[in-house]
């Protein structure tokens, strides 16, 4: 969620500074992007800057304005979402808080102007054009099939949920006060204009403090405009504004971001309780009582001693350990990110294809950057201790309708193997092609059984 912005960290008001800007001529530039793979994917995506000076310099440290003079460029970006989409999309059954937010920045604050139940399109202009009111349309890659192609080759890049939100916004008026997100932000300018103000980040790589209302955040750091074809990049963290310049056709952009709750310390929290419970089980310094009156002392000293000895100890055995961590958070994104994009009614996706494997075939991955691997407890197991064991899980039975809609029900799509079949697992993974044969299994009748249940569940082909 957008929290409010504080002031500059040293009270001082600075005035704007140049942003970081690429312009590109039309004769240099594609007219559309590039979908061989996610990663060529993403370096046309912010093309013509590399990919490797976009992680060096600008990826959580600064902004980044790719201006583009291409026509063809610019129609592409307006055919991602227009506002002339709303009326057929609210055709389809679009209701207030769950797919569209009206909104208007008055007096530095947000003022929602939604009304109850179904958004009708005849109402959404009138707020637009009387009210002067921004229309916020929430995940549209639900609906949008170019989107849902973007942004499901940035998931396979990012290895993070991707989403987005469409901002349609009148002319001479300013949907959002000054705000700052918990996200990678790329903003890409799809119809008319819209002038952007970014302040120095009171938060580096925001982690979701509130912010008073009251607070003064000084004058912008960077300061321009963006038209259609044009792409803003700025870290989590970047308090921005942006408003429709007056006298001009309404204002519609797209925001495209990731990588929330994707931190160092996500993994940790994620990582370490899972450690600690398999150590308690096996070292018994772990599971010896604390002394008398601890959680009564004042002073600490020995405490911190000795969770620092525990922790080094943990550190140790984290190196040592073979098994796939973090578990949760490979689980997590993968049940809730985008499913393949596919052309057509998906067969593909939940049909077996070609011959079935053997135990004289070479088989291959299909789908890779959709499928983790993880180790878990057996969860069809309800004793106190039970079994470890490897899970596989895929996107390709996603549903793209409850894509990064929070309150939406998911379900996990996958197997599960005895933790012996880790290796084997590995294998796979590790090989662009491997014969079923050279699988580090005991048994034959494991490695046909092993490869025939992924191959069932689509996950591999015969090569």
């Amino acid at each position: 969620m957008p929290k409010k912005a504080r002031p500059a960290g040293d009270g001082q008001e600075r005035g704007p500074v140049p942003c970081k800007q690429v312009r590109v001529e039309a004769a240099g530039m594609p007219s559309s992007l590039n979908f061989d793979s996610p990663s060529s994917l993403f370096e046309s995506f912010i093309s013509p800057i590399k990919t490797e000076t976009f992680f060096t310099e600008f990826w959580e440290r600064k902004p980044l304005l790719i201006q583009r003079d291409d026509p063809a460029l610019a129609t592409y970006y307006r055919s991602l979402f227009r506002l002339t989409d709303l009326k057929s999309l609210c055709s389809r059954g679009l209701y207030y808080g769950r797919d569209i937010n009206v909104c208007r920045c008055v007096s530095g604050k947000k003022k929602v102007l939604n009304k109850d139940g179904k958004a009708y399109f005849l109402q959404l202009r009138k707020d637009l054009d009387q009210k002067r009111a921004t229309i916020q349309f929430h995940q549209p890659q639900r609906f949008k099939d170019e989107l849902w192609k973007i942004q499901e080759k940035l998931e396979c890049y990012f290895g993070s949920l991707v989403g987005s939100n469409v901002y349609i916004t009148p002319a001479g008026s300013q949907g959002l006060p000054p705000h700052y997100d918990d996200v990678e932000v790329f903003i890409l300018q799809l119809e008319g204009e819209k002038h952007w103000r970014l302040y120095r980040p009171t938060v580096p790589l925001a982690r979701g403090y509130s912010v008073e209302a009251e607070d003064r955040i000084g004058k912008p750091t960077h300061e321009f405009t963006l038209k259609p074809g044009d792409l803003l990049y700025f870290p989590r963290g970047t308090i921005h504004q942006a408003e429709t310049p007056p006298g001009l056709a309404h204002s519609t952009h797209v925001t495209i971001s990731t990588f929330q709750n994707s931190c160092w310390g996500d993994c940790l929290l994620d990582t370490i309780p899972g450690l600690v419970f398999d150590i308690a089980k096996e070292d018994v310094a772990l599971r010896a009582g604390l002394p008398r009156q601890l959680l009564l002392q004042v002073e600490s000293t020995a405490i911190r001693r000795r969770l620092s000895g525990f922790l080094r100890m943990l550190a140790d055995r984290l190196e040592s350990t073979q098994e796939l961590l973090p578990s949760d958070m490979k689980k997590d994104f993968v049940m809730n990110r985008l499913p393949p994009y596919h052309v057509g009614d998906g067969t593909e996706l939940s049909t077996p294809g070609g011959t079935w494997p053997q135990l004289g075939s070479r088989v291959s991955l299909r789908f890779k950057e959709h499928i983790v691997l993880t180790v878990g407890p057996d969860l069809e197991r309800s004793d106190e201790t039970p079994e470890k064991m490897v899970y596989v899980y895929h996107s390709l039975r996603n549903r793209r309708e409850t894509h990064m809609m929070g309150n939406e029900e998911t379900e996990s799509h996958g197997l599960r193997f005895p933790l012996s079949h880790l290796r084997a697992l590995k294998q796979m993974w590790s090989h662009a092609a491997l014969p079923v044969q050279d699988l580090e299994l005991p048994t034959n009748e494991e490695k046909e059984s092993l490869v025939l249940s992924l191959w069932t569940e689509c996950l591999i082909q015969v090569v």
